[in-house]
């Protein structure tokens, strides 16, 4: 449990001094077989590729024998024009070569691509 928490903490920590986040507020997508999503309201940037960039949690279905598996936070980048994603950090960690893929059948991430695709930046 306090290395779940100091993992949240560190990417945290590393996705507000990089992106200047304000106030978290987690918006859950339709959970799925595969577990649970959430999006960051104010994390949404959109970059000068035209490009928008979101804070994301996943946390994984619980295993056969019941055991709750950690979850993830990620740092996704969207191409909404192509409904599109990349993970550009893992857990606070870049992932500098990471492409593009199509969220085909994972309905986690097709929602959240919807969802920040739609949602207007906040001023």
């Amino acid at each position: 449990m306090i290395r779940r928490l100091l993992v949240l903490f560190i990417a945290l920590f590393c996705f507000v001094g990089i992106s200047w986040a304000g106030p978290v507020e987690w918006i859950e997508v339709p959970a799925t077989d595969a577990g649970q999503q959430w999006w960051d309201r104010g994390s949404i940037r959109d970059n000068k590729n035209g490009l928008r960039t979101v804070l994301s949690r996943f946390t994984p279905a619980p295993s056969e024998d019941g055991e709750q598996r950690q979850g993830e936070l990620y740092v996704m980048e969207l191409d909404c024009g192509q409904s599109l994603y990349r993970d550009k950090q893992v857990n606070g960690i870049p992932r500098f070569r990471s492409t593009f893929q199509a969220a085909e059948n994972d309905g986690l991430i097709v929602s959240v691509i919807e969802a920040v695709c739609n949602e207007p930046l906040s001023s």
